[in-house]
């Protein structure tokens, strides 16, 4: 039994590999871009792949069966060989560590190299690979920092490259796709796997351990890449630009739950936070323990941020019980309306970074962002 597994995986990757090589052929066809020279310098576009580990550049260990960081920028991309056919690849190898281990710190480190990068005119854009743990949060960090307007792809994968299937490679050679063609531009940093294009803003790891994992809930997904071609569906959602600064804030990203108490949002304001994201219950609510700590933040001058820990919707100034969110509100915590809580954490340290008030803050969070 075991060795007809062996055989159909090994099958399996040899199909995908030949199959690559005809879609790569025809990848101009409806993408417009990909593949065809430019009519300047009459060469293929050049791709930067930046990579900083996660699973795509894993293995399974032998000893102890776990995935662990195995494989290198070299090794993704000769995976891959099709690409040679659509674009010119650089490669930086910037990190290998799992995205479980990513830190505000080392993105902000990513974004200064993407940034760097994308500046040489004969770059079209670049590949990111990275976990899927926090690679929603990573996109959106650099959409609100990368100095640029080239696309940026965040790219990873759910299995290894020791799985009998890895979706690692088709995702690397879409991510190149979508940089290289014209459907794809103006969407800024996106995040795509499977074959779908999310919006960085609104991006979410949905399932543990499922090649389908990442989607856009109600707001949907920007694009479809098929056979080298990308489908457009919609736009992106109005860009905030931060300037990446040379220090973050400490900002606290705490759950509330029935019955909290409100100490850890005590916690948080005296042992120096100078922000607070506070996933909510519902449309943005909290009991009254919860209400009385935020007001205690708040006449420290920490920043109150209000986010909701359900999947899908925003939060509003509904209630106006104790910690209710239009008392919330009206008492000074500024509502992050449909933006996560990891994502509005990452929003509230750049923008406390650039020195922005309270005004600038509220403007930063509104609803049509």
């Amino acid at each position: 039994m075991m060795n007809r597994i062996m055989t159909w995986g090994i099958i399996s990757g040899l199909f995908f590999l030949v199959a690559l090589g005809p879609i790569s052929l025809s990848s101009a066809q409806g993408a417009g871009t990909a593949g065809v020279k430019s009519p300047a310098t009459g060469e293929l576009p050049t791709v930067v792949i930046v990579t900083t580990g996660g699973t795509i550049a894993e293995k399974t260990d032998k000893k102890t069966g776990g995935a662990v960081p195995a494989v290198s920028g070299k090794d993704l991309i000769a995976a891959v060989p099709s690409l040679a056919r659509i674009a010119r690849i650089k490669v930086i190898n910037l990190s290998d560590i799992d995205s479980s281990q990513m830190t505000p710190q080392l993105w902000a480190k990513l974004s200064k190299k993407v940034s760097e990068v994308l500046k040489d005119p004969e770059v079209s854009g670049a590949v990111v690979t990275h976990g899927t743990d926090t690679m929603a949060e990573g996109a959106y960090f650099l959409d609100l920092t990368v100095d640029s307007n080239k696309p940026v792809v965040f790219v990873g994968a759910m299995r290894d490259a020791s799985d009998m299937s890895p979706d690692g490679p088709f995702n690397i050679y879409n991510a190149v796709i979508q940089v290289c063609s014209k459907e794809a531009r103006g969407w800024g940093t996106t995040v795509t796997l499977n074959q779908y294009v999310n919006s960085a803003r609104y991006v979410k790891k949905t399932e543990t351990t499922n090649v389908q994992t990442f989607d856009s809930g109600e707001k949907g997904y920007l694009g479809y890449i098929q056979s080298g071609n990308v489908y457009r569906f919609n736009d992106r959602p109005k860009r905030i630009k931060l300037a990446l600064p040379e220090k973050l804030p400490p900002v606290a990203l705490l759950a509330t739950y029935a019955g909290a108490d409100g100490k850890f949002v005590r916690y948080a304001v005296d042992t120096g936070a100078k922000g607070i994201v506070v996933q909510a219950v519902g449309a943005g609510n909290v009991n009254a323990e919860v209400y009385k700590a935020l007001q205690y933040a708040i006449s420290k001058d920490v920043v109150v941020v209000i986010t909701s820990r359900v999947s899908h919707g925003s939060v509003y100034p509904v209630y106006g019980d104790q910690g209710g969110g239009m008392t919330l509100k009206k008492h000074g915590a500024i509502l992050a309306w449909d933006l996560d809580g990891p994502k509005a954490r990452l929003l509230l340290m750049l923008a406390l970074a650039n020195g922005k008030d309270r005004s600038a803050l509220e403007k930063l969070f509104e609803y049509n962002q």
